[in-house]
C-alpha cells in the first residue's frame, strides 16, 4: 500500500502521496483496523472503538459508508470484508506501529550497540501524539497504552546509551522526561549519570537531593536501592561510572505467528500483576508453551528495568536436563560477576543477593522438575519469574506460591488464524493437526510459498496427520515439511539433529555440514523459512526438541563423519582459547586439521568459551560414547583453565570423569587422575582427592614419568593444606621443585619456589621462605609470567608482614594487586586487598585500611565468598 501512520496524526501514504482520510472519525475506523492489522475485527467492536458507548443508532450502516470511503483512497484490496467483521490486508511493515513494536522486540534481544541502534531507529518513528486528532473512550485509551510503550522504549534506549559509556547527549531529553514523571526513579537514575557524564555532577547531586526530599513528602520513603546506589557512585566520581550492574537483555526474539491465547494471557496477566509473583505454563510438548511466555514476556519487558534473563532448562530435550549451577554461572555473568562460586549452593546464594532490589524478568523454559527451578528463584520480592514445562510442578504452587496456567490445544479460531492463507479447501486441517501450534505453524510456513498446496495434501495422504496421540502426528506434518526441501537441506535438517549441544553457531554448523559457509548458511536459512529451525540472538541455530529429534532419525550414514568433524572444531577453538589463557600451560594436541576459530585476545577467549561451554562438555560425551578417547581427554585439559577461572570445579570434575574413563596412554592416565583429585580437593572432599593423588603419583612412578611425577606432587601441596597439614604440603612442594629444576622448566619452577617459600613461611622459617619466594618473583619476570609474579609478591608481602616490615609489605602487596588487576584476575585480586590492609592497619593508617578491606567485601561478595567478606566486615565495623 506504501505507508499508515498512527504515531502522530493518522495519516496514509499511495503511491508516494498523502491521500485523504475524511473525517475524524473515519480515521478513527481505519485506526481501529490497523492497531490489529491482519486480523479481523469484528463490527460490534470496531462500533465500539469508534463511539464507545454512545453509538447513534445508525451506527451500523455509518461504519460502511466509512468502510467504503476508505476503500477508494486505499489501494486495491487493503481492505477485506470477512465473515463477522472486516480486516486491513496491510503488510506490518507498512505501519509504523507495528514497525516500532518489531524494532522494540529486536533491541531486547541484541548487545546493547545494536540495540541503541534499533531503539533509536524506533523512537525516530515517532511524529508527536500517537492518534493525534483522534477522539473517545478507545483513541484516549489507546493513546495512553502507545505513549507508555515510548516511555519504555526511550528509557531502555537511554539504559543502552549509558551503558555504552554515553550520556552526554540525553541530558535534554531525561530534564523533559524527569519534568514529566517526577517521581520515577529509573527515569531519575539516568538523569543523574547523563548529567554526571556531561560534567555537571552538582546538579546531578542536586536533582537527587530534590527527588530524595519530594519522595519523602509525597510517598513517605527514601529512594529506593539502585537510585541510591548511583547517587553514591556520582558522589564518590568513581572513574568508571559506565560499568553500571550489567542489565541483561536475554529474551530470544518474539514468536513471529503468535494468535489467540487470550484466556492465558489475561491468566498471566492476572498472576503476575504484582511485584515478586512467579507463574508455571504447563502442557504437552509442541502446546505453544514457549511461544506464550515469549509472547508475554516481550509484550511486558518494559515493566522490568532490571532486564530479562532467559534460559531453556532443556528439561525435556536430548541429553541431560541443564544443572542449575550451570543456569546460575550464565546468570551471574549476565548481572555481571567475574568469578564464580564453586558449588550450587553458593551460586544460589550470590545470584539471590544479585538479583534482590532489582526488577527482573526470569523466564525458566521447558523445565523438567520444580527442583531444578527452586536454586534459581531470585532473592527478594521485586523480580518476576515465569516458567514452561510438560509437567505440572505442583511443589513449585505448593511451597513457592507460584500460579498454575495449563495450557491446551488452539480454538478452531485460532487454528484457522494461525493458517491465514492457507486455502479454504484443505477441509478438516485444523482438526487432522489437532490444534497444535507446532504443526500447524510448519504448516502455514510452507504455504505461504506453495500455491499447490491442496493438491499435494492430497497427493501426500493428509489423513496420515490425524492421530489420537498429538505427538504422534507431527512426524507426518515434518516429513511433508521436509518433502519440499533440497536433498542438501533435508542432510543439513538430518545433521543439525544429531549436533552436540542446545545450539549450534554458524561457525561450527559449517564444520559439521563440511559445506563452505556460504551453502550452509544457505540450506539453514531455508529451513527457518520453513520453520524448521530458528535464528536466535546472536544467529544461533535451535530447533524445537520435538523437532530435532525427528531430525536425528533422518540423518544418515553421513552423522558420524559429520559429528568427528563438529568435535574437531570445538577442540580446535577450545585449545587456542587455552593458550590465550595460561600461554605458559603445555597445549592440548590441536585437532589435525586445524579447522576452529582463534580468538584475538583473552576478553575474546572467555566470551567464547562462556558461549559454548554447553557445546564443549556435549561435544566430549559425544567423543567418549563413539570411542574418540583421546578427543574427549584433550577437551577435558582445553577446558581446565577455563573452568578454574569461571569457579566451574563440578564441571571440571564432570569431564575429568569422562577423560578417565577412555583408553589412554600411562602420562594421559595419571594427568586424567591427577585433576580429578584437584576437582574432589577444591569441592572440599579431601581424603577422596588426596586418594587420587596418591594413585596418580604410584602411576607415575612406576612408569618413570618425571613430569606427571613433578605436577602430582605439586597438586598435593594444595590438597594437604586444605587438609590442614602444611608440613606434609612442604615435603611435596620440594619434590616438585626438585624435578621441575632436574626438568628445566623455569615457570613451574618459579611457581614451586613461591610454593615451597609460603610453607616455610607457614611454617614459622621466614628468612628461608623470604629467599625463596624473592627468587621466584625473579624467574617469573625473566619468564614474562605476570600471573606466577603477582603470587610470589603477594607471598613476599604476607612474609614482610608477618616479620613487622610493614612498609615493604604495602610495597609488595599493591605491586600484586596492579598485577593482578592487569590481568583481570578479580578472584586474587580480592585477597590481595584482604591482605593489603592489614600492615596498613598495623601502621596506623586505619583509613586505608578500611579502603582496601571495603573493595575486598565487595569482591568477596560477588564472589559468593561470604565467610571473607564477614571476617573483613568485622574488622571494618571494629
Amino acid at each position: 500500500m506504501g505507508e499508515l501512520r498512527l504515531l502522530g496524526a493518522v495519516l496514509a501514504v499511495v503511491d508516494g502521496e498523502v491521500v485523504d482520510l475524511g473525517p475524524a472519525r473515519q480515521r478513527c475506523v481505519l485506526a481501529a483496523l490497523a492497531v490489529d492489522a491482519g486480523q479481523v475485527v469484528s463490527v460490534d467492536r470496531l462500533i465500539d472503538r469508534v463511539w464507545g458507548g454512545r453509538a447513534p443508532l445508525r451506527a451500523r450502516q455509518t461504519l460502511v459508508n466509512y468502510l467504503s470511503r476508505l476503500r477508494l483512497v486505499l489501494t486495491a484490496g487493503a481492505l477485506v470484508r470477512r465473515s463477522g467483521g472486516y480486516v486491513l490486508e496491510i503488510a506490518p511493515g507498512e505501519i509504523d506501529l507495528h514497525r516500532f513494536q518489531d524494532l522494540c522486540a529486536r533491541a531486547r534481544a541484541e548487545d546493547d550497540r545494536r540495540a541503541a541502534e534499533l531503539w533509536s531507529e524506533a523512537l525516530g518513528l515517532w511524529h508527536g501524539e500517537a492518534l493525534t486528532g483522534l477522539g473517545g473512550e478507545w483513541a484516549e485509551a489507546e493513546r495512553t497504552r502507545l505513549h507508555r510503550l515510548r516511555l519504555a522504549a526511550e528509557s531502555d534506549h537511554a539504559d543502552a546509551v549509558l551503558r555504552l559509556g554515553g550520556g552526554e547527549d540525553l541530558v535534554t531529553a531525561l530534564s523533559a522526561r524527569v519534568a514529566e514523571h517526577p517521581l520515577d526513579e529509573r527515569v531519575a537514575g539516568q538523569y543523574l549519570l547523563a548529567l554526571h557524564r556531561a560534567g555537571r555532577t552538582a546538579d546531578a547531586l542536586e536533582h537527587y537531593r530534590s527527588l530524595r526530599e519530594h519522595l519523602v513528602e509525597e510517598l513517605g520513603t527514601d529512594p529506593g536501592p539502585e537510585l541510591r546506589d548511583v547517587h553514591r557512585r556520582v558522589l564518590a566520581a568513581e572513574p568508571d561510572l559506565s560499568a553500571e550492574d550489567a542489565v541483561p537483555r536475554q529474551l530470544p526474539a518474539a514468536p513471529r505467528r503468535f494468535v489467540g491465547r487470550g484466556p492465558e494471557l489475561s491468566s498471566v496477566d492476572k498472576a503476575l500483576a504484582g511485584a515478586g509473583a512467579s507463574v508455571a505454563i504447563s502442557g504437552p510438548g509442541g502446546i505453544g508453551k514457549t511461544w506464550l511466555a515469549l509472547a508475554w514476556a516481550h509484550r511486558n519487558a518494559h515493566r522490568f528495568p532490571g532486564g530479562q534473563l532467559f534460559a531453556d532448562l532443556r528439561g525435556f530435550g536430548t541429553g541431560e536436563p541443564k544443572p542449575a549451577a550451570d543456569v546460575l554461572a550464565d546468570f551471574l555473568t549476565a548481572l555481571g560477576c567475574d568469578r564464580l562460586p564453586p558449588d550450587v549452593d553458593a551460586r544460589a546464594a550470590l545470584y539471590r543477593t544479585r538479583t534482590t532490589g532489582k526488577c527482573l524478568l526470569i523466564v525458566l523454559d521447558n523445565a523438567a522438575t520444580a527442583a531444578q527451578v527452586v536454586p534459581l528463584l531470585p532473592g527478594g520480592d521485586t523480580c518476576t519469574v515465569l516458567v514452561t514445562s510438560r509437567n505440572r510442578l505442583s511443589s513449585l504452587v505448593t511451597r513457592h506460591g507460584t500460579e498454575p496456567v495449563s495450557l491446551g490445544v488452539l480454538t478452531d479460531t485460532e487454528a484457522r488464524a494461525l493458517l491465514q492463507g492457507v486455502p479454504d479447501a484443505v477441509p478438516g486441517l485444523t482438526a487432522l493437526c489437532g490444534g497444535f501450534p507446532l504443526a500447524l505453524g510448519l504448516i502455514a510456513a510452507r504455504a505461504s510459498s506453495c500455491p499447490d498446496l491442496v493438491t499435494e495434501l492430497r497427493d501426500l495422504g493428509v489423513e496420515a496427520l490425524h492421530a489420537d496421540d498429538p505427538d504422534a502426528s507431527l512426524p507426518a506434518v515434518l516429513s511433508w515439511s521436509l518433502h519440499h526441501l533440497t536433498d542438501r537441506q533435508r542432510d543439513v535438517f538430518g545433521l543439525l539433529g544429531v549436533a552436540p549441544g542446545p545450539d549450534i553457531d554458524l561457525a561450527a554448523a559449517t564444520s559439521l555440514t563440511g559445506l563452505s559457509t556460504r551453502d550452509t548458511r544457505e540450506a539453514v536459512h531455508a529451513l527457518a523459512e520453513a520453520s524448521l529451525v530458528t535464528l536466535t540472538a546472536g544467529h544461533r541455530i535451535a530447533m524445537h526438541d520435538l523437532v530435532r529429534a525427528y531430525a536425528a532419525t533422518t540423518a544418515t550414514g553421513a552423522a558420524r563423519p559429520a559429528l568427528d568433524r563438529v568435535t574437531d572444531f570445538y577442540l580446535d577453538s577450545a585449545c587456542a582459547a587455552d593458550l590465550l589463557l595460561d600461554p605458559h600451560r603445555d597445549p592440548a594436541q590441536p585437532a589435525p586439521p586445524a579447522s576452529g576459530v582463534r580468538p584475538a585476545d583473552v576478553p575474546a577467549a572467555l566470551a567464547w568459551l562462556d558461549a559454548h561451554h554447553p557445546h564443549l562438555l556435549a561435544a566430549q560425551r559425544s567423543a567418549a560414547a563413539h570411542g574418540r578417547d583421546q578427543a574427549a581427554w584433550h577437551l577435558a585439559w582445553a577446558l581446565t583453565t577455563f573452568h578454574w577461572w569461571r569457579s566451574r570445579r563440578d564441571d571440571e570434575l564432570a569431564v575429568w570423569r569422562v577423560a578417565a574413563a577412555g583408553h589412554l596412554g600411562v602420562a594421559e592416565q595419571v594427568a586424567a587422575h591427577r585433576h580429578l583429585g584437584q576437582a574432589h580437593v577444591e569441592l572440599g572432599r579431601h581424603q577422596e582427592g588426596i586418594g587420587f593423588l596418591v594413585r596418580a603419583l604410584e602411576v607415575a612412578e612406576r612408569h618413570e614419568e618425571v613430569t606427571q611425577q613433578a605436577l602430582t606432587h605439586h597438586a598435593l601441596t594444595r590438597a594437604w593444606e586444605l587438609d590442614g597439614d602444611d608440613r606434609q604440603a612442604l615435603e611435596h612442594a620440594r619434590h616438585a621443585l626438585r624435578l621441575f629444576r632436574d626438568l628445566g622448566q623455569p615457570t613451574r619452577e618459579a611457581d614451586t619456589l613461591n610454593t615451597v617459600g609460603w610453607f616455610l613461611a607457614c611454617l614459622g622459617e621466614h628468612d628461608p621462605a623470604r629467599e625463596h619466594c624473592q627468587a621466584a618473583v625473579a624467574l617469573n619476570r625473566r619468564h614474562r609470567n605476570p600471573d606466577g609474579e603477582a603470587a610470589a609478591l603477594d607471598s613476599v608481602g604476607w612474609i614482610d608482614h608477618r616479620t613487622g616490615r610493614h612498609e615493604q609489605a604495602v610495597e609488595h602487596y599493591r605491586a600484586a594487586l596492579a598485577l593482578r588487576r592487569g590481568l583481570g584476575n578479580t578472584t586474587w585480586a580480592a585477597s590481595s586487598l584482604d591482605h593489603l590492609g592489614h600492615p596498613l592497619a598495623a601502621l596506623g593508617r586505619h583509613d586505608d585500611a578500611r579502603a582496601a578491606w571495603r573493595e575486598a567485601v565487595e569482591l568477596y561478595r560477588e564472589q559468593g565468598r561470604d565467610d571473607d567478606a564477614d571476617r573483613l566486615q568485622r574488622l571494618i565495623d571494629a
